[in-house]
């Protein structure tokens, strides 16, 4: 079996590197940094897997499992890259605060955050996607990856940090009302209550 660890922003605290290379080094584990930045141990042994997660979890790991509010998967952003415009880490925080007492997501979307138009984090193919811009942010909805990509529709340019986490919020909103069963958002924005036309 998997063990997967949520990392914030993608950051992985040093003392839970240390602690999963221990664990790889006792248990013969293998380790991965998945594409959607999380720490995944692999090979995990049935009989050891609560042992294993109990010693992470000392350490305030937080592990991937169903209803949780997806990570959105960010850039490294300012000041770490010089083409960022905005810290990525702080806006990925922000996000994830707004939604800190949201009791249970359904899947499945994904959202993603890049520190410029390059667009590092995928944004472009993501299900809810935050561009920054010199102008103010762009928001692309509807996006994925796999063997049928599809390319997000823009629904704001030049919006605020709040602006932003309004509409999140009302897409994450309207997710949860339409769907019940696992549905990305590309299905839904044809719906007609869908709550943003296209902004040109």
């Amino acid at each position: 079996m998997n063990i997967t660890v949520l990392l914030p922003a993608g950051r992985l605290p040093l003392d839970i590197m240390g602690k999963a290379r221990d664990l790889a080094e006792q248990y013969n584990l293998g380790v991965y940094l998945s594409t959607v930045q999380n720490l995944r141990l692999i090979n995990v042994p049935d009989e050891s897997a609560d042992a294993i997660k109990g010693e992470l979890a000392a350490l305030g790991a937080q592990f991937k499992g169903p209803g949780k509010f997806p990570l959105p998967r960010v850039c490294v952003g300012m000041p770490h890259c010089n083409l960022g415009i905005i810290d990525t880490e702080k806006l990925s925080e922000a996000i994830l605060a707004r939604f800190k007492d949201k009791a249970v997501t359904k899947p499945k979307f994904k959202i993603a955050v890049s520190g410029c138009n390059l667009s590092c984090s995928g944004v472009l193919t993501t299900d809810i996607g935050v561009m920054a811009t010199r102008a103010g942010f762009e928001v692309y909805v509807g996006g994925k990856g796999g063997p049928y990509p599809k390319v997000g529709r823009r629904i704001l340019r030049k919006a605020t940090e709040d602006e932003v986490l309004e509409a999140i919020e009302k897409l994450v909103n309207f997710h949860d009302a339409h769907t019940v069963k696992k549905q990305r958002m590309f299905k839904l924005i044809d719906h007609p209550d869908f709550p943003y036309p296209e902004a040109v």
